[in-house]
């Protein structure tokens, strides 16, 4: 970027998204302010790098700003918005600017509907591992980093691609990765040819010496592959009619936190692999980092130390804690296809467990949208526990509400389904159904983590 531009202000900087780019251009010595309607640890650690952050959104943010970035949460109608167009002052979204700071370097992106944040953190990982001191930036707290940022003094640039509203067209990588395809943001693509279409425009735009790594074990990727026309490898952990993917996982064997697995490429034998986040769809998500690590000259025995010593992300099947054999556990999952891949992980892992769930579903939007995925996606819970939707800035649509989620869920057949309207009961309500040895599983892209919190406090002993 031209040094011309010295101040950048970013409107909803404390957004999963949005910090990471604050950090790396911190790190890189801009001046950097933003706005959040909310603090949290997020705005706190932009503050103390030396961000300036304001609470709440309001015209005079903008301050002396060169140029203004917004998350895809941020309307026109936002006060900092119609200051900066009043100003002449530019207003982008994020994927330009991330788009910038990759332009900079060798771009490796991670997209997909599913899985991006652990994918794109584990890719991290095993490039940092192999001494290539990656410059990273990811849409989830990266557990050993503590932030979801770093600078690296390295040539790449290892981001998360976010395809909510199209704009990860902007971004122009020389390695992609792409985990899954999925109804997931209709409201932004209309339909799902358009999000076909527009992935198939991301995996093209990979240059010739450049390679795309896709996930063979999806219907939806697969059929997108006649349609390719540079370099592409694929993985996953299933044959089809016979043919094994690139890169294959055989010997699968799941434990509580973690997995054990035999890793092929191409027939050759890579050997054994270990990691310490649990479920297979983390299988899945680990061949990525093998298969660009193997392209970019990681050695494999470097692949293997990095994955085994990946810690995770944070909301991604987070322990919260354990009190009176009561396990409390929180992920991120959203989507009826993470909501799945997630419990899932929990059976298997903990199968004597009575599993217990607490979903907060995200934007009415996608209420609607899916509410026929969501009716048996939390099939394998015993019991489940429905708070009303969390806006995430959405105008309410009639008809759509988490009591309707619940009758749809229940009519679906679960077996003990109960909406609770005001989130700040749920804990109350839940406690007398929780007995030893269940597992309880807050859900949601919200704040559902809180709920949580508060099931452990009233939980725990006091005196």
């Amino acid at each position: 970027m031209f040094r011309k531009t010295q101040q950048i202000h970013l409107v909803g900087i404390g957004g999963s998204g949005m910090s990471g780019i604050a950090e790396v251009l911190l790190t890189i010595g801009y001046k950097v302010t933003g706005s959040d309607l909310q603090a949290s640890d997020t705005t706190r650690r932009l503050q103390e790098l030396g961000g300036r952050i304001y609470i709440g959104h309001q015209e005079s943010n903008v301050g002396e700003a060169q140029v203004v970035v917004i998350s895809s949460a941020v309307s026109a109608q936002n006060p900092e918005v119609i200051a900066a167009k009043a100003k002449q002052i530019p207003v982008i979204p994020r994927a330009e600017m991330l788009a910038e700071l990759m332009r900079l370097k060798f771009g490796v992106a991670i997209a997909g509907a599913h899985g991006k944040t652990t994918t794109t953190s584990m890719v991290a990982n095993v490039l940092a591992q192999g001494g290539l001191d990656p410059t990273m930036v990811i849409g989830g707290k990266v557990n050993a980093l503590g932030s979801h940022a770093r600078l690296g003094r390295g040539d790449l640039l290892v981001a998360e691609a976010d395809e909510s509203d199209g704009s990860f067209l902007r971004l122009s990588p020389t390695v992609v990765a792409v985990t899954n395809l999925d109804r997931e943001h209709l409201d932004h693509y209309g339909s799902m040819e358009r999000i076909n279409e527009c992935f198939l425009e991301f995996i093209n735009k990979v240059p010739f010496y450049g390679l795309a790594v896709l996930c063979a074990d999806d219907d939806r990727l697969r059929a997108l592959f006649p349609n390719i026309v540079k370099r592409y490898q694929t993985y996953g952990l299933s044959e089809r009619a016979g043919v094994a993917p690139d890169f294959f996982a055989t010997d699968i064997t799941l434990n509580q936190w973690g997995s054990e697995f035999r890793a092929q490429f191409r027939g050759r034998n890579l050997g054994p692999f270990r990691l310490a986040v649990p479920g297979r769809h983390n299988v899945s998500n680990a061949l990525v980092a093998i298969a660009i690590g193997i392209e970019l000259e990681v050695p494999v025995d470097l692949i293997r130390k990095a994955l085994a010593a990946y810690a995770g992300v944070e909301r991604r099947f987070h322990l919260r804690g354990e009190v009176n054999g009561i396990m409390v556990v929180d992920d991120y999952g959203h989507h009826p296809t993470e909501i799945r891949a997630t419990l899932a992980a929990a059976k298997q892992g903990w199968k004597d467990r009575r599993l217990v769930v607490l979903f907060q579903p995200h934007r009415y939007t996608r209420t609607r949208d899916l509410q026929e995925d969501f009716a048996k996606a939390f099939d394998q819970s015993d019991i489940l526990f429905l708070a009303d939707i969390y806006a995430a800035g959405e105008q309410p649509i009639p008809g759509v509400s988490g009591a309707k989620l619940a009758d749809i869920v229940r009519a679906a057949g679960h077996p003990s389904v109960t909406f609770v309207e005001q989130k700040d009961q749920l804990v109350d309500q839940v406690l007398p159904h929780l007995k030893s040895g269940d597992l309880v599983m807050t859900l949601g892209a919200g704040d559902i983590w809180k709920t949580g919190l508060g099931l452990l406090a009233k939980l725990a002993p006091t005196g």
